[in-house]
């Protein structure tokens, strides 16, 4: 039995981070009788000057529906780099890391956090030293579980902001383009735009057209619809064409949405507007759903440090959570499949996805 565990938080934010650091604090203490060490600003926290804090069944009373996340975190570590437009994760200065974590007696790790914050846990895995990763992105393209913490929400918020657009563009007959976050994968555009309602979803699987995007706008006019609703995932690309980048020196996606709606006014002439949601996708409380798999992963992974599991997630897998290899984890990054059920459900009800060979399906 451990007598002291570390937890940090890594990657953007999430609704439902608190919960996990609750539940897992809860667990050790109440459960098993160890100590809990919270490690803030993700790793950054065992490196150098290092800023830990004591968690308490006090510190973590009331934290429950708080958004964010109580210890910190960071997209990108001081030891990563960007090298010709891809992130670089080196070799982090593990050792360091380890000395710090023995000095302070913390025996085990529960490593919250998304693609990168979980490949970084790997490497402590694979230098022996005990660790459970908790998936967390909003963005859902993590391997090895069904859905992440933070995605629902997510899904929650953009949806809303498409019914609040819906009613806006129909009093003025404009076209209203809607850019939610993703990276490369458009889980959130897909069930967003299909729960909210969209004309016209963009996601970065299925490469759009313009031509196709404004051929479903003149559809819809000659149907007698004067407005139209477009949802676009950040990684969106035109066929042909590649990713558009705010700032490609620090690989922050975005701009494909102001990109749409500037095409379609100057074919159409058509009044449009952009509106980018950013980082409300990240913030604020937590749904239901988060609050209550966010609780279940923290107290899993707890669990698994207990009974020797080593190198793991923990994963919700056909309703249930389980364990599963962190490789398995950070492998691949999940897409949304081209025959996906929720694909096919939106052409069926007539929503465009803007592809070449849109009239063959």
């Amino acid at each position: 039995m451990f007598k002291r565990i570390g937890i940090l938080t890594g990657g953007g934010d999430a609704p439902g981070l608190n919960a996990v650091i609750r539940a897992a604090v809860r667990t050790a203490i109440g459960e098993y009788g160890m100590k809990c060490t919270g490690i803030e600003d993700s790793f950054e926290g065992i490196l150098g000057e290092t800023q830990l804090r004591k968690l308490s069944l006090k510190t973590v009373s009331g934290i429950l529906p708080r958004g964010g996340t109580i210890l910190g975190t960071r997209n990108k570590g001081s030891f990563c780099k960007i090298i010709d437009g891809e992130m670089i994760i080196p070799e982090m200065p593990i050792d360091e890391a380890l000395r710090n974590l023995n000095r302070f007696k913390i025996e085990a790790l529960v490593v919250i956090g998304g693609e990168g914050t979980l490949a970084i846990a790997e490497r402590f895995h694979k230098r022996g030293f005990p660790v459970v990763g908790v998936p967390k992105t909003i963005d859902n393209d993590l391997s090895a579980t069904q859905v992440t913490f933070g995605y629902r929400t997510a899904i929650d918020i953009a949806t809303e902001a498409l019914d609040r657009l819906h009613t806006t563009a129909a009093s003025h007959d404009r076209v209203m383009i809607m850019e939610v976050m993703g990276r490369n994968s458009g889980w959130i555009a897909l069930e967003a735009g299909l729960a909210g309602s969209a004309d016209v979803i963009l996601i970065p699987e299925i490469g759009f057209s313009i031509d196709q995007v404004l051929k479903k706008v003149y559809a819809r006019e000659k149907a007698g619809s004067l407005f139209t609703n477009v949802v676009v995932a950040e990684g969106a690309k035109e066929v042909g064409g590649s990713e558009i980048y705010l700032d490609k020196n620090e690989l922050r996606l975005g701009g494909v949405g102001e990109y749409v709606r500037k095409q379609i006014e100057e074919r159409t002439g058509k009044e449009s507007r952009c509106v980018v949601l950013g980082h409300l996708q990240r913030g604020g409380s937590p749904n239901a759903f988060d609050r209550m798999l966010g609780t279940s992963f923290g107290a899993c992974a707890v669990r698994a440090l207990v009974s020797g599991e080593r190198g793991k997630m923990v994963a919700l897998q056909s309703g249930q959570v389980h364990t599963v290899p962190l490789v398995d984890a950070i492998e691949n990054i999940k897409s949304v499949p081209l025959d996906s059920q929720l694909i096919r459900t939106a052409r069926d009800i007539g929503i465009s996805f803007a592809a070449v060979d849109e009239d063959e399906h």
